[in-house]
């Protein structure tokens, strides 16, 4: 059983940053593909980014590119996703997510999902 519990979501205005962290318990998934989403009211859950295991390739959504940056500490079980130049477009849950094994970088499917921070970027 894996557990994803996300943390740092906050009110920011527009122009700061944030950073979230997801900590990963009950089974290592350092050697899987991690991924940050997110969902807005009244919209669908889009891909932010993803990471490989190493963190050495990562993936990000054309929408964050150059804003948001996706890293992982396998040494601490620690996914982390750095918001700066935060536009109230942004605002949304965010969500972290984890594979059981294998799969693209590219690939918007996951085995496991946390509950969600939620990110406020006010105007």
């Amino acid at each position: 059983q894996v557990q994803l519990v996300e943390s740092g979501g906050g009110l920011v205005q527009a122009g700061g940053s944030l950073r979230l962290s997801c900590v990963a318990s009950g089974r290592t998934l350092s050697s899987n593909v991690m991924g940050w989403f997110r969902q807005a009211p009244g919209k669908e859950r889009e891909f932010v980014a993803a990471v490989n295991w190493s963190g050495g390739r990562t993936y990000h959504a054309d929408s964050v590119k150059g804003r948001f940056t996706i890293s992982r500490d396998n040494a601490k079980n620690v996914l982390y996703l750095q918001m700066n130049s935060l536009k109230p477009e942004d605002t949304a849950v965010y969500y972290c997510a984890g594979r059981k094994a294998g799969g693209s970088l590219y690939s918007y499917e996951y085995d496991y999902w946390g509950q969600g921070t939620q990110v406020t970027v006010s105007s």
